[in-house]
């Protein structure tokens, strides 16, 4: 039996790894998708104090005090931002760590200095401290009636803070995977960055790499096929 920790993306919560939750458990193994903190059912702590060290707290307790080990942890989008800065703290209980079309930062990066965003004073008087969901697209309306009004803002906190990584990635002895959507239009959000952390994957030997031929939100439209290839992982 393997442990699965999923970590969701930004606007997002638990409930966008329902369907692939569902079959990992299925296939005989524990999956845990904590919700991060003013996202998903827990919205109603949203604050402008939230910011991306709140969210590594979320997953390193999570961890910790359900005393995981030997896990799979993914990050799906924002959320490898979230694992990342959770490996000072939980590394050691890591086996396998995937990106899911997801930022793959290295120490004193941030959402917004990958994406080539300018810097941001988040106390500027009038400014907005909440950021409103980007468009995707999802491909069985029945899904995108569930998840669309379950987009919610997300604090900018998260997108400006830095994250603090100790070592490179390479240099844990875990496993790494990326697994990459290849289907979203070349100016969809986050897709050179995205393309980036893949083609990184792509030339070392460090990593896997899988690729899923679907737009970024991969959970709901693939979840087969990311459920086999999180159940082959080694």
């Amino acid at each position: 039996m393997t442990t699965y920790v999923l970590v969701h993306g930004a606007w997002s919560g638990a409930h966008g790894f329902r369907l692939v939750r569902r079959r990992l458990q299925s296939a005989g193994h524990e999956v845990f998708t904590p919700s991060l903190t003013g996202l998903g059912e827990r919205a109603h702590l949203t604050s402008p104090q939230i910011d991306l060290s709140t969210h590594v707290r979320d997953v390193v307790n999570h961890v910790r005090y359900e005393d995981h080990h030997d896990i799979v942890l993914l990050g799906f989008s924002y959320g490898g931002m979230v694992v990342t800065g959770s490996l000072a703290h939980i590394g050691d209980q890591v086996r396998h760590l995937v990106y899911l079309d997801a930022f793959v930062p290295g120490d004193g990066d941030s959402v917004f200095s990958l994406l080539g965003a300018p810097a941001t004073d988040t106390l500027a008087l009038g400014r907005d401290w909440q950021v409103p969901p980007t468009p995707r697209e999802f491909d069985d309306p029945d899904e995108a009636a569930f998840m669309q009004p379950r987009r919610i803002a997300h604090p900018v906190g998260c997108f400006v803070e830095p994250v603090r990584l100790t070592q490179p990635l390479e240099a844990f002895p875990f496993s790494r995977t990326y697994i990459r959507a290849t289907a979203d239009a070349p100016d969809a959000p986050g897709t050179p960055v995205f393309e980036a952390a893949a083609a990184r994957a792509q030339a070392s030997d460090a990593w896997s790499y899988h690729e899923i031929a679907t737009n970024h939100m991969v959970p709901s439209n693939r979840p087969d096929e990311l459920a086999k290839i999180l159940l082959d992982l080694d």
